[in-house]
């Protein structure tokens, strides 16, 4: 069995987005039971925190985010390299710290002119609260981050790092990367594949490439019910304030494990709320037993 493992040190990829899954990396890799024998398969790949930790030998993965797929392919076919992004950064961040946001702002014009991949990695890097949000036109438009001092050599040997890891885990593995709509990904899908779905919230997150309505997600349910192979679904369940009624209407007839965490809104310890996240198992492809799963997860058919 590929599936379950733990994964002792849960690494962060260059690309950062919202809802990035680091925290729950090892949550979904122990309470999925998976052969191993098809494809790993994500039409919502976002970073890709899930897909370059658990490391599957084959991969069909996908995003409406041109920008994001472009990236990968591009550190995939070698041509963005360690080596390439050290260079990039360095005299990136030079610009920045001589020029400030004139210079932040100089990159995403020619970013939404041209799609440059070390670009969209830089702006990735640069711009407020790394938050990724394009315009009703595909432009990427979110501010400076009013750090111009932001590349310290340390920050960039980071990112490189992040860079030449990716390399490490792509080279020798049969990974397809497609910028495309999550329906014509799923229509690939075979037996002895294995899915993932981290689709957007309902409402959050909406621009140019990551918009989600009702409708989609209620599509999404329809169409995972009548998978040939198995999946899993990460979902918000719960916090203090609010209860997800979307996934006891949809998902209620899987396997639903659960984890729960805190994220900070603050700079104090105090200022924390928890959250209840939830993973959505297709009945049969659950991890009935695992020694760092049961703590944390619980059953609700």
């Amino acid at each position: 069995m590929f599936l379950p493992k733990e994964i002792p040190n849960v690494k962060v990829p260059p690309i950062k987005c919202q809802g990035i899954k680091t925290k729950l990396v090892n949550f979904i890799a122990t309470n999925i039971s998976w052969s191993g024998r098809g494809r790993w398969i994500e039409p919502f790949l976002g970073s890709g925190v899930v897909l370059f930790n658990i490391a599957p030998e084959r991969a069909l993965v996908s995003d409406t985010n041109v920008h994001i797929i472009n990236f990968y392919k591009q550190v995939q076919k070698g041509n963005i390299t360690p080596e390439v992004v050290r260079e990039y950064l360095t005299d990136a961040g030079e610009q920045l710290l001589l020029r400030g946001e004139d210079y932040y702002y100089e990159v995403r014009e020619r970013f939404n002119r041209g799609g440059d991949a070390l670009d969209f990695l830089f702006l990735s890097r640069a711009c407020f609260n790394g938050v990724m949000r394009f315009n009703k036109q595909g432009e990427f438009n979110v501010p400076f981050c009013k750090k111009p001092d932001r590349f310290r050599p340390a920050y960039i040997t980071k990112i490189v790092n992040q860079v030449k890891w990716i390399a490490e885990i792509m080279r020798n593995r049969d990974w397809v990367f497609e910028a495309c709509d999550w329906r014509e990904t799923l229509s690939k899908c075979t037996e002895d594949d294995f899915v993932y779905l981290d689709p957007p919230y309902i409402g959050r997150h909406t621009d140019y490439y990551n918009s989600w309505t009702e409708d989609d997600a209620e599509e999404l349910a329809k169409i995972a019910r009548e998978l040939p192979c198995g999946f899993a679904l990460s979902m918000w369940k719960e916090n203090e304030y609010r209860h997800n009624l979307h996934l006891e209407t949809y998902w209620s007839g899987n396997c639903v494990r659960t984890f729960s965490h805190f994220y900070h809104v603050g700079s104090t310890e105090d200022l924390r709320n928890g959250m209840i996240e939830a993973l959505a198992i297709k009945p049969g492809f659950e991890v009935e037993d695992f020694p760092n799963s049961r703590a944390e997860t619980r059953n609700s058919r």
